[in-house]
């Protein structure tokens, strides 16, 4: 994984995109690199029956990903900055293992992913169906002083793409779609 993913600290502003195209126009306009485009990414959460993580603030994610074929473990919570992922080889496995410690799958979600990398920050463009598209700026540290500077810059960088406070998503996917699913 990329030095841009290393920390046990998340800053991530996420933000509804009114238009996806004029996003894209706005960051062709700067220097950025590309990670990856248009990963299709398999989420799957887990919790105990009594959904303990959930009620804690906590998520557990395995992810694949294809085509670049990255498989991933993702744990994030209690505190909102708090997100660690690990790459793993064999997500059935890591599945299994899951289940047979007595977490159980309790949503599976699938997503259009790409990543840029704009200086030392990383920008995800996202499609849900049935939910929309959405930018997460975002930077992982182990310096948790730096979480509220890279905040700030981060705000910064949104702004060069128009937008604003009111443009920002505060619910999480996972929550996001669970809604759609009850609509």
């Amino acid at each position: 994984m990329s030095e841009h993913f290393e920390g046990k600290f998340e800053v991530e502003l996420k933000y509804r995109l009114t238009s996806k195209s004029q996003f894209l126009k706005t960051l062709n306009s700067m220097k950025y690199e590309v990670m990856l485009q248009d990963n299709l990414e398999s989420d799957c959460y887990f919790d105990t029956p009594e959904q303990h993580l959930l009620v804690n603030n906590k998520s557990l994610c395995v992810r694949e990903m294809e085509p670049s074929g990255i498989k991933l473990w993702i744990v994030k919570g209690p505190e909102a900055d708090r997100c660690e992922a690990t790459t793993i080889s064999d997500a059935n496995k890591a599945k299994s293992m899951l289940n047979t410690m007595g977490y159980n799958l309790v949503l599976s979600m699938k997503k259009m992913r790409s990543i840029y990398f704009v200086g030392k920050f990383h920008i995800t463009v996202d499609h849900l169906d049935g939910v929309g598209d959405f930018a997460e700026f975002a930077i992982m540290t182990n310096d948790e002083s730096l979480l509220e500077s890279y905040k700030s810059e981060l705000i910064d960088l949104a702004s060069q793409f128009g937008l604003t406070s009111s443009d920002l998503e505060h619910k999480s996917y996972r929550v996001l779609y669970s809604e759609s699913l009850t609509v």
